[in-house]
């Protein structure tokens, strides 16, 4: 059960720190990144009240047109506390790129718990016996929507109704949980690997009690009907093949609406897809933003997407 938890954003200030040259494709000269600092507060699955300042980078191209929509792209979160605390600042710059390229500004939070807000980590669900997924995932989901409206107070570009959210892992089962939280002006949600308990240190594609995060999932499920992408690849080390489409299945079982799929392997470890395979999933994805209105601002699109890859 989702819990009713507050939280608040506030926009202090963007500093541009990067701009640079994507080459000769037609709809735009550049892809620029600038950092937003938003404060928030939200509760932790323990319950304790936790606030502080998270990094947004964000991408775009000011050659684009606007309003241009949204995409709030979610990370996800390492097994091991030392990974959480060396994320400086998440940026996934190379799939930014393919996003700004479809037209979207692009917001990637790295939300309390990691990097330099580590040690207040709202997203803690306990040992592996001992999980509490729905405020965890909770706990992230008010973040990624607070950051949503955040960009679209900071940014006369953004677009106030048209968003998407997006995520890896468990950054990617933060964006079913957004969705849950009906955002305003969000049309569409992808999934990528997206679950949490998963460790492949220590129990290779079996991740802590998945029984209870298909619960959860169905719980998500009757709470949004917004149209969703689910990608997976067959040998994810941390959820494997099988229980990916379990939560699928408990998902639509109360009415979510989601496409699922599974691509084949991928590398040693499908988790990977999203990071490492562009060319794998980017057809499926641009396929699903045609379908759900977010088409890219090129006449020919096919010939962008072609020098998208050439760059890789």
């Amino acid at each position: 059960m989702l819990l009713p938890l507050n939280c608040t954003a506030v926009v202090r200030v963007a500093l541009p720190l990067w701009v640079g040259a994507l080459g000769a494709a037609p709809a735009f000269a550049s892809m620029q990144e600038r950092v937003l600092e938003v404060p928030v507060s939200t509760t932790s699955a323990s319950g304790e009240p936790v606030q502080g300042e998270i990094a947004v980078t964000i991408f775009s191209d000011p050659n684009n047109p606007v309003p241009a929509p949204v995409l709030v792209l979610n990370h996800g979160r390492s097994p091991q506390a030392e990974g959480r605390k060396q994320l400086h600042r998440a940026r996934f710059a190379k799939q930014a790129r393919y996003f700004v390229a479809r037209g979207f500004i692009v917001a990637v939070p790295t939300r309390l718990g990691y990097g330099p807000e580590f040690a207040k980590d709202a997203e803690q669900s306990g040992g592996c016996k001992h999980k509490r997924y729905a405020p965890a995932l909770n706990a992230a989901a008010l973040q990624i929507n607070a950051v949503l409206r955040a960009v679209r107070a900071h940014r006369r570009d953004a677009s106030p109704d048209r968003a998407v959210i997006a995520g890896q892992s468990f950054g990617g089962a933060a964006a079913v949980a957004a969705a849950a939280q009906n955002p305003e002006g969000v049309q569409a949600i992808i999934n990528f690997a997206g679950g949490a308990g998963g460790n492949p240190r220590t129990h290779t594609m079996q991740p802590c009690d998945p029984q209870q995060l298909a619960s959860v999932f169905t719980e998500l499920g009757a709470k949004s009907q917004l149209p969703m992408l689910w990608m997976y690849a067959r040998n994810d080390q941390y959820f494997g093949a099988s229980w990916p489409a379990k939560w699928h299945a408990a998902f639509e079982k109360e009415g979510g609406k989601a496409q699922f799929v599974q691509l084949p392997a991928f590398g040693k470890d499908g988790h990977e897809l999203f990071r490492a395979g562009l060319p794998q999933w980017e057809p499926t994805v641009s396929r699903f933003l045609d379908d759900n209105g977010f088409t890219a601002p090129v006449a020919d699109a096919a010939a962008e997407r072609n020098q998208l890859r050439a760059r890789k």
